[in-house]
């Protein structure tokens, strides 16, 4: 069993910030483009978090620039590059499709970081990993089963259009959660360092996109400084939990995100089949879990 630790504590409630997240995404921005959305929500996020940057962050322990080399600048800048592709790409996973319908998908994020670790961290697979690994990608089938022939929501996962998006932001999210874990255990940042760091990041890469598609947030802009200061408070919580227990702990546990979706998905915005995609996230998180142990 997993104690109850301070950085548990932080990934419970990363989840619940993320998941929440997530639903008031579908419910009060669809129609926002998802550059617009990124940019405006994290130049937010930033202002938000900047007080917490500014009294927090230790100058005895920011890196020393002539140290850094260009595999440690690479290990940011591809992780601030993929977290930007992986929020773009399941934003539009969520234009596609419904909230309980695309999150189990998208967060069985587990399942693809383990490989990624094992070829590049040489990490050894146990028999219950592999295990994980089948129960967790038996939630894609789940969430994608209605009726008829088994083969058909293999079939539905391979060629529908929010499902493959889901997939692919899930792949994303795996290096970048990879590139996460260098960055604040083996590189040693500092979280209130790396939270601006990232959210500034993934603003200017998306920047350029967004100035081309460009809308205007007035009308809304109450909702995106909330937005904002959710976002800002889920990288903090993230950020501490990420620092204070392992990867393999905090990264199962922040992604049942999908159950607070699903739940918020179902009940308020009553979406179709959400027992059986209840039942796919409750798989996702059963399989991330043993991924973790």
């Amino acid at each position: 069993m997993v104690p109850l630790s301070p950085g548990v504590g932080f990934s419970l409630a990363a989840a619940v910030v993320w998941g929440t997240y997530i639903f008031v995404l579908k419910r009060f921005f669809s129609r926002y483009p998802g550059t617009v959305l990124t940019v405006v929500i994290n130049a937010v996020a930033v202002a938000w978090y900047l007080p917490v940057a500014v009294t927090r962050v230790r100058a005895a322990g920011l890196p020393d620039a002539t140290a850094v080399g260009a595999s440690q600048l690479a290990v940011v800048v591809g992780t601030v590059v993929t977290s930007a592709v992986a929020f773009l790409v399941f934003l539009r996973a969520l234009d596609a499709g419904e909230v309980s319908y695309v999150a189990p998908i998208s967060k069985i994020v587990p399942v693809f970081v383990l490989p990624i670790e094992v070829l590049l961290l040489h990490q050894r697979l146990t028999p219950l990993q592999v295990v994980g690994v089948v129960v967790a990608t038996l939630a894609v089938y789940v969430a994608n089963y209605r009726t008829g022939s088994l083969l058909d929501p293999l079939r539905k996962a391979a060629t529908a259009r929010p499902a493959q998006l889901a997939l692919l932001s899930a792949v994303c999210y795996a290096i970048s959660d990879v590139g996460k874990r260098l960055a604040l255990q083996e590189l040693g940042i500092q979280p209130e360092l790396w939270v601006p760091t990232l959210l500034l990041g993934v603003l200017v890469v998306v920047l350029p996109l967004a100035a081309r598609e460009w809308v205007s947030v007035r009308a809304d802009l109450p909702k995106f400084v909330a937005a904002g200061g959710g976002v800002a408070l889920g990288e903090h919580v993230t950020a501490l939990a990420f620092q204070q227990v392992p990867a393999s702990i905090a990264s199962p546990i922040i992604n049942t995100q999908a159950i607070v979706a699903v739940v918020l998905g179902g009940v308020v915005l009553r979406e179709r089949a959400f027992a059986t995609r209840l039942v796919a996230a409750g798989l996702a998180v059963c399989g991330v879990g043993l991924i973790a142990l």
